[in-house]
């Protein structure tokens, strides 16, 4: 036996000191308390029986809860340090769910270089119900105060910023929040509970799009949210069962499955980046770098103040639109591709996929140029990366 104990036992002494990468295998649902399975069973039901119509199940019917799904849900609300997990069908179904707390004519103070299906929801959508946003440089704190409105009830966040990397600085967005009674909630999809906790800094929501670094393998569409305290877990869980916005049973046990591998993925993924973005910064031949970890960053110092890494992305510009796109065409490892945070490196094209509903001028006034390329870095040999990506450079 380890010296972690049994992992059946979820009550002794000194869990709560277990190192992250200890959580990510033991997180206290990993064995199946009924039979021994060293992996959480699937419970392929829709519905559950009555035994006793005066006593209902823990579990009724899949959309109010599934025994795999709420498993997962514990998972992340260990990793993240809150009170409650919620799994949703996409990170977009956990995006839009959290903003149904809010109602016509409220308000919400928005980071301006948000992922650009954030934008899309709130201003294509949300805006129809009467919430209104106002998009700020969340990195200057007077901006942030000055688009307090009487009407305001919530800050949202996003640090490293997609897809600029810009770096807020959590605690003291949440600080001014909270003494204004406002709500913040923050999407941490780029750093994970790996390498940042923004619950621990006084973040009352986190959002994951899970289909990215989470589940890690470009299999699984989901989305996470994990909440500070129990009233706020209640209310969001009354939204997700009213929407019925739920991950189903199979992919809660693909993210699940993914997750407990986050730790050695993020680690060999980010030691790749740093080196990436080096190469990067060191060629006359790109306009910009945008990464935490190079001493050039302007955020370097709040980010290491509040993560405890670097992240596997990084963004840069090759100067022209034609350039990027030549660049897209020439190279042969990383997948030409929307997403981010998979095992194999992900080059993306943000100006026509993941801020393409973003006007072009409101992404140029946000440093999203049409030069511009995102690359998540995945888990291949970064001499390999280098050579492909020079290689599409080099291309006339």
């Amino acid at each position: 036996m380890s010296d972690q104990g049994n992992p059946i036992e979820l009550s002794g002494a000194g869990k709560e000191d277990r190192k992250f990468d200890t959580k990510l295998i033991h997180f206290g649902g990993e064995v199946d308390a009924a039979t021994g399975a060293s992996s959480v069973p699937i419970y392929q039901a829709s519905t559950f029986h009555h035994h006793d119509i005066y006593n209902p199940p823990s579990y009724d019917y899949s959309r109010s809860g599934n025994p795999t799904r709420q498993a997962l849900e514990d998972y992340i609300a260990v990793l993240e340090g809150g009170h409650r997990g919620l799994a949703f069908s996409s990170g977009m179904a956990a995006i839009s769910t959290a903003f149904m707390l809010f109602s016509a004519g409220d308000h919400i103070i928005v980071t301006e270089d948000v992922y650009g299906g954030t934008y899309r929801l709130l201003t294509g959508i949300l805006n129809r119900f009467g919430i209104e946003a106002t998009f700020v440089d969340m990195t200057k704190i007077d901006e942030v105060k000055a688009a307090l409105k009487p009407n305001t009830k919530a800050v949202y966040l996003e640090t490293p910023s997609n897809p600029t990397l810009k770096i807020t600085d959590i605690a003291q967005v949440t600080e001014w929040a909270h003494a204004h009674d406002l709500l913040s909630i923050l999407d941490n999809t780029f750093m994970t509970p790996y390498y940042q906790r923004p619950i621990e800094q006084g973040v009352d929501i986190v959002l994951h799009s899970a289909t990215k670094f989470l589940g890690g393998h470009s299999d699984v569409l989901a989305g996470l949210a994990v909440t500070r305290t129990e009233t706020l877990g209640r209310k969001l869980k009354y939204m997700q069962n009213g929407l019925g916005t739920v991950l189903g049973v199979q992919d809660s046990w693909l993210l699940m499955r993914g997750m407990k591998t986050l730790g050695a993925r993020m680690a060999h993924s980010e030691k790749s980046a740093a080196k990436l973005a080096k190469w990067l910064s060191e060629r006359s031949d790109i306009k910009a770098v945008f990464y935490p970890g190079l001493a050039s960053h302007p955020g370097r110092e709040i980010h290491e103040k509040q993560s405890s890494g670097y992240g596997a992305v990084v963004s840069f510009d090759v100067g022209s639109a034609e350039r990027a796109k030549r660049v897209l065409s020439s190279v042969k490892l990383p997948l030409v591709a929307v997403s981010l945070g998979a095992v194999e490196s992900i080059l993306s094209y943000p100006a026509m996929m993941s801020h393409a509903s973003m006007p072009k001028e409101v992404r140029h006034e946000r440093g999203i140029t049409d030069g511009l390329l995102r690359f998540s870095v995945g888990l291949e040999d970064i001499g390999d990366l280098l050579a492909d990506l020079e290689q599409a450079l080099e291309r006339q």
